[in-house]
C-alpha cells in the first residue's frame, strides 16, 4: 500500500506492507486507463513543435531573418491564455459530440478535428513570401493545440485512480515527449523523405505537415475508445439543472478565488512562470543554431530521434523516481539547476563544430535534463491543484503561466544570440534559470511545500 505524504510531497511506503513486485509495477502501465492517457499524452505533444522549432526550421530554410524567426515564439500565445476559456470547456457542451460522447471525450473529438483543419491550414503556407499567413496558421495551431490540453488535462486527472496516478503521470509525460519528437525529428525525416523523390522543397514542407495532420488521428480513435470519466459524470448530473452561465460563473470565479487567497500565492505564480525559462530559452534556438553550425537537417533529426527520444525516456523516468523518492522542494532543486547547466553543452558544441558526437551529446543533456525538470514540475503543478471541482481550470491556468517563458520572454531569444554569438548565447541561458532558484529559495523559506497537499501522481 502507498500513501501520498502531505508533509513532504512525496509518495511513502508504509513498513507493513511488502515492496511490489517488478511484474507488478510494470501492470499498472499496462492498466486501460494508463494505456488510454499515454495516447493521450502522445497525441498533446504532438503539435507543439508544428507552431515551434519545426516551424522555425522550415522557416530557416526559407531564409527568413534569425530576429523574424525569434519574434514567432509570440504564436504561442495561446498556451499561455488558455485559463481564460477554460472554464468554458468545463462547464459547455458541444453541440453533437457532447451528446453523443459525453463531457470530456466530445471536447477531446471536437478539439482534435479543429486542431486537424488548422494544421493542414498551416501547411499550405509559404514562409519566404507569406510570413503573415504563416503566422496566422501557426496561431490556429497553438489555439486548438492548447484546448486539446485543457480537456486532457482534465481527463487525466479525473480517470485515473490514486493507485494508478503515478504510473499515469510517467507515461503521460514520456508520450508527451514522444510526440514533439515525432512532430520535430520525425516530421523533419518525413519532409527529406519527400524532397528526395524530387518535389520542390516547399512541396516537401506541405507533405510533411500533411502527415502530421494525420497523426493527430492517434488521439481521435484513443478517444473513441475511452470511456467517460465517472468524475465527469457524476459533474454533468449534479450541474444539470444550472445554467450554462452559472456553470461558467462557477468554474472561472471558483478556481481562481480559491488559489488567490492561499499564502504566498503571488510568488509560486511567478515561480510557474520562470521555472522552464531556461529551457525555453534556449529551445527557441536550438535548431537555428544547429542548421547555422552546418549540420544538415537530416543530422540534427537522426540525433534528436535516437539519442534525444532514449535521453527522453530515461529522463522522464528518472524524475519520476526522484519525485517519489524525495521531498517536493529537493526536486525543484535537482530539477532546476541540471536542465540550466545542460545549456552549457551547446556553448561547448559551439566551439567544437561540426562533430556528430558532440551534438549528439548535447542533444541528449538537454533532453535527459529536460524531461526530469518536465515530470518534476508536472509533480508541483498537480500538488497546487487541490479541489476536483476546479482541476480542469487551475491546471489550464498554471500550464498556461509556465507557457509565459516559452512565448513571450523568449521571444527576444533571436536577437540575444543575433547579438551575443552562439556560445556566449547559451550561456545566458543558464544565467536566466537563476530568479527561478532564488523564488524557490524563498518559497521553501516560507514553508509553502509544507503546506501543500498530496501529491496527485
Amino acid at each position: 500500500m502507498t500513501a501520498p505524504d502531505a508533509t513532504t510531497g512525496t509518495v511513502q511506503t508504509s513498513a507493513d506492507a511488502p515492496a511490489a513486485s517488478w511484474r507488478d509495477s510494470l501492470a499498472v502501465y499496462l492498466q486501460p486507463r494508463v494505456l488510454i492517457v499515454l495516447f493521450l499524452g502522445f497525441s498533446s505533444g504532438l503539435p507543439l513543435a508544428l507552431s515551434g522549432s519545426t516551424l522555425l526550421v522550415w522557416m530557416r530554410e526559407a531564409g527568413v531573418d534569425l530576429g523574424t524567426i525569434g519574434l514567432f515564439a509570440l504564436v504561442g500565445t495561446p498556451y499561455t491564455l488558455k485559463f481564460l476559456w477554460a472554464p468554458l470547456v468545463d462547464a459547455l457542451h458541444v453541440p453533437l459530440f457532447t451528446r453523443a460522447f459525453g463531457r470530456r471525450r466530445g471536447w477531446l473529438l471536437f478539439s482534435q478535428l479543429l486542431l486537424i483543419i488548422a494544421i493542414l491550414l498551416l501547411a499550405l503556407t509559404d514562409p519566404a513570401r507569406s510570413p503573415f499567413y504563416v503566422a496566422l496558421g501557426a496561431l490556429l495551431v497553438a489555439t486548438t493545440s492548447s484546448t486539446q490540453d485543457i480537456v486532457v488535462d482534465a481527463f487525466r486527472v479525473e480517470s485515473l485512480p490514486e493507485s494508478e496516478q503515478a504510473a499515469g503521470m510517467a507515461s503521460y509525460v514520456a508520450a508527451y515527449r514522444i510526440g514533439m519528437l515525432v512532430s520535430t525529428a520525425g516530421a523533419l525525416f518525413i519532409v527529406s523523405g519527400f524532397e528526395s523523390t524530387g518535389i520542390s522543397r516547399t512541396s516537401a514542407w506541405m507533405w510533411g505537415y500533411v502527415v502530421m495532420a494525420a497523426m493527430v488521428l492517434i488521439g481521435t480513435i484513443t478517444a473513441l475508445a475511452a470511456t467517460e470519466p465517472e468524475q465527469s459524470v457524476r459533474a454533468e448530473a449534479a450541474t444539470q439543472a444550472d445554467t450554462a452561465f452559472a456553470r461558467v460563473l462557477h468554474a472561472a470565479i471558483g478556481a481562481f478565488s480559491e488559489f488567490l487567497a492561499r499564502k504566498d500565492a503571488l510568488a509560486a505564480l511567478a515561480f510557474v512562470v520562470l521555472f522552464k525559462f531556461t529551457d525555453a530559452f534556449s529551445g527557441t534556438m536550438t535548431a537555428p543554431f544547429v542548421i547555422d553550425l552546418g549540420f544538415s537537417r537530416n543530422d540534427y533529426a537522426a540525433i534528436v530521434k535516437g539519442v534525444g527520444l532514449a535521453a527522453t525516456l530515461i529522463g522522464g523516468f528518472a524524475g519520476g523516481f526522484l519525485a517519489r523518492r524525495y521531498p517536493l522542494a529537493t526536486c525543484l532543486w535537482i530539477g532546476g539547476v541540471v536542465q540550466a547547466l545542460a545549456n552549457l553543452s551547446f556553448s561547448w558544441l559551439a566551439f567544437v563544430g561540426t562533430s556528430q558526437w558532440a551534438l549528439a551529446f548535447a542533444i541528449t543533456a538537454e533532453n535527459f535534463t529536460s524531461a526530469i525538470g518536465t515530470v518534476i514540475f508536472v509533480a508541483y503543478l498537480s500538488a497546487l491543484c487541490q479541489n476536483p471541482l476546479h482541476t480542469a481550470t487551475q491546471y489550464a491556468l498554471l500550464t498556461a503561466l509556465a507557457a509565459v517563458g516559452r512565448t513571450y520572454l523568449s521571444s527576444v531569444a533571436g536577437y540575444v544570440a543575433k547579438a551575443t554569438g552562439w556560445p556566449l548565447f547559451f550561456v545566458i541561458c543558464v544565467l536566466v534559470a537563476i530568479p527561478s532558484l532564488v523564488l524557490l529559495t524563498w518559497l521553501q523559506k516560507r514553508g509553502h511545500f509544507e503546506e501543500l497537499g498530496p501529491v496527485r501522481v
